[in-house]
């Protein structure tokens, strides 16, 4: 597995490129911006991009979307709970603090449970409500990407519209730290010391 951790736009929002070195085919997690950072890299590993992913709709994460979608023709994916985040007049405004522009359309709203194929690799989609609605974290072999679910130091705020401290806990608990302890966690913003958290690290924390 091809995996790049970069940290763009003033809002320190990381994005990951996940690539399938056999097929040569990518998805892109949350690509907010700064994109002179990233498109090198899918030259560098000749990558095709089929996806955008963005882990929930608010606008630092989804900034991005119009501007990567038309340089690679990759397809937005997202949760079906934060869908219409991305054609909401507040996303619109603040993504064009950020250089960005209205969101595409999403090909397919993702659920908990569904699966992602990049090339020979998957992506299981579990959903973590919390921080939105629609917030949802990815897992693949031992690494997950979560989002403004759980940083590596804290989580989420609650306290936007569609956040429930209880429900962020829940996901943080029951299903995050209940994968093996040395998952592999990859935060959705740049908070914190450390770019990158363990499963055991964050049990000594929440439970």
């Amino acid at each position: 597995m091809i995996l790049e951790q970069f940290c763009v736009t003033a809002m320190a929002v990381f994005c990951y490129l996940i690539g399938d070195e056999s097929s040569k085919r990518a998805a892109l997690i949350d690509p907010a911006g700064d994109h002179h950072l990233i498109l090198p890299k899918l030259k560098e590993y000749d990558l095709t991009v089929d996806w955008i992913i963005n882990t929930h709709g608010h606008w630092d994460h989804t900034a991005g979307n119009d501007a990567t979608a038309n340089e690679t023709g990759a397809k937005i994916l997202i949760h079906e709970g934060d869908a219409q985040r991305l054609k909401s007049i507040p996303n619109r405004i603040f993504s064009r603090f950020l250089g960005g522009r209205k969101s595409p359309d999403p090909v397919q709203l993702l659920q908990d449970g569904d699966n992602i194929d990049v090339g020979e690799l998957s992506l299981k989609v579990i959903h973590t409500p919390g921080h939105s609605e629609g917030s949802i974290c990815l897992y693949h072999d031992g690494n997950i990407f979560t989002g403004d679910t759980l940083f590596t130091e804290g989580h989420g705020r609650t306290d936007f519209p569609g956040g429930s401290i209880q429900k962020i806990m829940d996901s943080i608990q029951n299903k995050i730290l209940s994968l093996p302890d040395d998952t592999i966690i990859w935060p959705g913003h740049n908070y914190g010391r450390f770019p990158r958290s363990t499963v055991r690290e964050q049990k000594s924390i929440y439970l």
